[in-house]
């Protein structure tokens, strides 16, 4: 298992009057490769959730294990597990500061003491995942970019530092459909070329069903289902009752048995559904439904 969450938990303001259970005995098993959604109601926990994967919260009780290793055991440096897990925020390009392009992108490496070389090396290496010319934007500011190429250059501030796994919170917010479609077609490649560990947190149930293999629902600091897209989206009114949507498809498909059709629950894609429509309206047509 390439990651575990053992009964993790975790108690804001623990021993104050104001405590409040924000995870409550959290298990999830993530194999190498995975590209895993995180969805839920705000204040379900997703966010408290991804801190505590890379060591930025302290959990209350359980842990967090990379590769088999406890990464809260006394023995182990976060800051080496920050350089595994790279964590990125919502609206990252906030935190872009440099002059230009190539020195933000070389901040991190440079915090890892590498030598010049090196640090080239690496930000050439994550100008070119992320889709961004070297030569053309090395010396930009990275003020003057579009909301899409500063998040470009802010998620490539991350994997200059080479990590295992890329967690992004809420990565399209804010941008317009353009930007959304290419920061999303992005992240897939760096899954699919680099077989990187892709944890995406989203409001977006159409994203999540059209990029993630696996789905993690969290509600009121749960972990209320784990499994692939199709065995979750099915899961029409116990998502409701959460507070969260279906992709469209879905709905149409639970809509349309609810009339007395029987189409498969486990379609999500628009190819899917229009060959389950087909069968379906044959034997209408025959009189076989």
């Amino acid at each position: 298992m390439f990651i575990k969450i053992d009964k993790l938990s975790y108690i804001y303001m623990q021993g104050t009057p104001f405590e409040k259970r924000a995870l409550d005995n959290v298990n999830i098993e993530i194999e190498k490769g995975e590209f895993t959604a995180i969805i839920g109601h705000t204040g379900s926990g997703k966010s408290t959730l991804i801190q505590l994967f890379n060591g930025l919260l302290k959990p209350s009780e359980g842990t967090v294990f990379l590769e088999h290793k406890d990464i809260y055991s006394e023995n182990v440096n976060l800051s080496e597990i920050r350089k595994e897990i790279g964590l990125v925020f919502q609206y990252p390009e906030y935190q872009l500061f440099e002059e230009t392009v190539e020195k933000d992108i070389a901040f991190g490496p440079q915090n890892l003491g590498l030598d010049e070389k090196e640090i080239s090396n690496r930000v050439k290496m994550a100008m070119k995942m992320v889709g961004l010319s070297y030569e053309m934007f090395k010396e930009k500011c990275p003020f003057n970019l579009s909301g899409g190429q500063k998040r470009r250059v802010a998620i490539a501030g991350i994997l200059a530092m080479k990590p295992k796994v890329l967690i992004l919170d809420e990565p399209t917010a804010g941008l317009d459909p353009k930007g959304r479609e290419d920061i999303l077609r992005t992240i897939k490649e760096l899954h699919d070329k680099y077989n990187m560990n892709i944890i995406l947190v989203s409001h977006s149930m159409e994203d999540v069903a059209k990029y993630a293999q696996k789905v993690i629902v969290m509600s009121k600091g749960k972990c209320v289902l784990y499994g692939e897209p199709r065995d979750i989206f099915k899961q029409v009114e116990l998502l409701e009752g959460i507070g969260l949507s279906v992709p469209r498809i879905s709905y149409l498909i639970y809509e349309l048995n609810k009339k007395g059709f029987n189409i498969n629950p486990e379609i999500y894609s628009i190819d899917e559904l229009k060959e389950e429509l087909v069968k379906v309206l044959n034997l209408t047509s025959k009189g076989e439904l």
